[in-house]
This record gives C-alpha cells, sequence and structure tokens, in this order.
C-alpha cells in the first residue's frame, strides 16, 4: 500500500483560509517567548529579577512573555542579551 498524499498540505488550508499570515506571526511569537522563558530558567532569573534588569516593571516582563501581544524588537534584543542569547531576524 502506497502512502500518497491525501488533500493539501496545512499550509495550502490556512492560505486558503486567508490565515496563514497571521498563523505563522502566532507561531514565531510562541517560540520566541517559550524560548525567552526557558533560557530565563535555565538561569533561575525571576520575572522580577528579569524586570529589574531590563529597567521595566514586571507585568511589561508578563507581555514579553506573552504571545498574544506585541513587543519591540529593541525589547526582545534586550531581554535575549540577558538570558545570554542574540536574537537574530531575517527576511526570506
Amino acid at each position: 500500500m502506497t502512502h500518497a498524499k491525501i488533500g493539501s498540505s496545512l499550509d495550502d488550508f490556512l492560505k486558503e483560509e486567508g490565515i496563514f499570515d497571521e498563523t505563522q506571526a502566532h507561531a514565531i511569537k510562541e517560540v520566541v517567548a517559550w524560548q525567552v522563558s526557558e533560557a530565563m530558567k535555565a538561569r533561575s532569573l525571576s520575572k522580577a529579577t528579569m524586570a529589574k534588569l531590563l529597567h521595566t516593571s514586571r507585568s511589561q516582563v508578563d507581555r514579553l512573555l506573552d504571545p498574544e501581544r506585541d513587543v519591540t524588537l529593541s525589547t526582545l534584543q534586550r531581554a535575549a542579551a540577558l538570558v545570554g542569547r542574540k536574537l537574530q531576524v531575517e527576511l526570506v
């Protein structure tokens, strides 16, 4: 028995529904928020400590870790540096 593809790919479906770009942007935000959160855990940084290091409020750190919210690239870059990571953005 062969395993021929049936139907379209998920990307094709999302494009047909007109939500591909929105879904992709949300997925990227989810991954970035998770990566920052995991890096904070690895360095034993609480949200309060992260806020102090970023010279901001804890609620701003909550927004940084919430994929439903938009944050600036400069905020992401500073947060990444504090957890020993580097932010890389590319246009493809």
